[in-house]
């Protein structure tokens, strides 16, 4: 593919996202933990997956539209919660809030971005912003985060509840990518082989407000994004339990998704609990590398919570038939976390429009060669695999 032609699938965007970024930031959004074996078992997962087709049904245009938390949305994706959007284009998070909305999807905003939930919707006003929470040490300040989340309009709270720990990735210790940032001259000269990237995202930044921080940190506390959190109150309460969850609930008045559910007995228990949705997630393959798939556990969390239950997915999704495969299996909707950030590495907020349209025109294909009028004529399809 030449370097100024524009992407025409997914491969092709990571193609061009690996030549812009710098090796160190691409391999952070990029690769997995430990042997990353739940990455190449999520694609495997996929691949393995193969539906019977039918013919002769009226499939000239397939409807992609689904009904996700109680409301009616023209097709099944949300874009998900990354927190370097901003470092991988300048005004990143904004930029992928603006094609969120061109493109008709949620986004969702990370706890650790470092563009703050009001500088979103100021910068993309009448988007539909979910915010998702890392929960705080300081429970008093995680309850104010809460209130400038409502007061921005969002209605939509995702709690991720499944990094218990922080996850071994090696690759970010050999390319000197952590927090802190750890000076090398292999970051150097990584740095320096990605000129556009290195003026045209750090050099903007450098010319305007300095790096960026976590925004939604207070000022006194708040690092750039190289930096460690060193205040003990802002740390990450990364073991939390249902008696939390149930205070959120009476603390949050609008629909609460919780994120990172693979037990059908934990599901059963969030949805008890109070919650409006739950994300079958196995975070991408970055958290624990032997973790089940989601299209695995997704059909036994579908029986046992029922089919009125609001159930998203995510994880490894790479082009629509992917994503067809978690909806067969019981998702409503899916959440899409590498691909917008490929795109946008690769052309910027109009990128990420590109990129969510080819995984529609995809996934519209695959209904169509499957036979399946909708959504959920997929799931009376016989699947192989």
């Amino acid at each position: 593919m030449a370097g100024g032609a524009e992407f025409l699938d997914f491969a092709e965007a990571r193609e061009k996202a690996k030549s812009f970024l710098p090796r160190a930031l691409f391999d952070y959004i990029d690769r997995g933990t430990e042997a990353e074996n739940a990455i190449a078992a999520l694609h495997r997962g996929f691949q393995g997956k193969r539906i019977v087709p039918h013919v002769l049904r009226p499939v000239a245009s397939p409807d992609l539209s689904t009904r996700c938390l109680g409301r009616d949305h023209s097709c099944p994706f949300v874009i998900a919660p990354t927190a370097l959007a901003g470092m991988v284009r300048y005004n990143g998070e904004v930029a992928m809030a603006r094609a969120a909305q061109a493109a008709g999807l949620p986004f969702v905003v990370a706890t650790q971005s470092s563009t703050s939930i009001e500088q979103i919707s100021d910068g993309a006003p009448g988007s539909d912003l979910w915010f998702q929470l890392y929960v705080w040490n300081d429970r008093n300040e995680t309850w104010k985060l809460l209130e400038r989340a409502k007061s921005c309009g969002v209605e939509t709270l995702v709690l991720t509840v499944d990094t218990p720990a922080s996850p071994k990735k090696i690759h970010n210790r050999r390319n000197g990518f952590g927090v802190p940032l750890q000076p090398s001259a292999t970051l150097a000269l990584d740095l320096m082989a990605h000129p556009s990237w290195t003026l045209g995202v750090m050099g903007r930044y450098a010319l305007g407000n300095g790096f960026p921080s976590y925004a939604h940190y207070p000022g006194d506390v708040a690092k750039a994004v190289t930096q460690s959190i060193r205040d003990p109150r802002f740390a990450l309460d990364m073991v939390l339990d249902l008696d939390f969850l149930k205070e959120l609930r009476r603390r949050w008045p609008h629909k609460l998704v919780i994120k990172g559910v693979m037990a059908v007995s934990d599901a059963v228990a969030m949805f008890e609990a109070g919650c409006d949705g739950v994300v079958v997630s196995a975070h991408g393959g970055r958290n624990m590398d032997s973790a089940a798939l989601p299209m695995e556990v997704l059909p036994k969390i579908r029986d046992a919570i029922g089919p009125d239950k609001t159930l998203f997915a995510d994880s490894g999704v790479r082009r629509g038939s992917d994503a067809a495969k978690l909806l067969a299996a019981g998702a409503d909707s899916v959440f899409l976390g590498r691909a917008p950030l490929y795109g946008l590495a690769a052309e910027g907020s109009d990128g990420v429009v590109r990129i969510v349209d080819q995984f529609r025109d995809e996934l519209r294909l695959f209904l169509a060669f499957a036979g399946a009028p909708t959504i959920p004529d997929l799931r009376k399809s016989e699947w192989i695999g």
